[in-house]
């Protein structure tokens, strides 16, 4: 037998059987469908959401940390320092140095 239809063979079983156990969880004793949120699975990481006054204090809180400033000085250390041009021409001529010595080792 191809190995390739046993493996489709099997994958379309499992679909379908996925789907009938996705049905009859979703019928509950009564007969009617749930209704709310689904159920906490590894795809949503189990993570709690945040009520609407925890995240109004969060945004206060933040909102007076960029009034301080505490934020904006964290930002300006995160941008990227610029080489003067004498240092660069001195790396440069390092390097050159460097190169030369190779060379001349050849």
């Amino acid at each position: 037998m191809d190995a390739n239809r046993i493996l489709a063979e099997l994958r379309a079983e499992r679909d379908g059987i996925d789907q009938a156990i996705s049905a009859l969880e979703a019928v509950n004793s009564t007969g009617h469908r749930k209704v709310g949120r689904p159920p906490r699975t590894a795809t949503h990481g189990g993570r709690g959401r945040m009520s609407a006054a925890a995240r109004r204090k969060l945004s206060r809180l933040l909102k007076e940390r960029w009034a301080q400033g505490k934020m904006k000085s964290r930002a300006k250390a995160k941008r990227a320092r610029r080489m003067s041009k004498a240092a660069r021409r001195k790396i440069a001529a390092a390097q050159r140095a460097r190169w030369a010595k190779v060379r001349a080792q050849r």
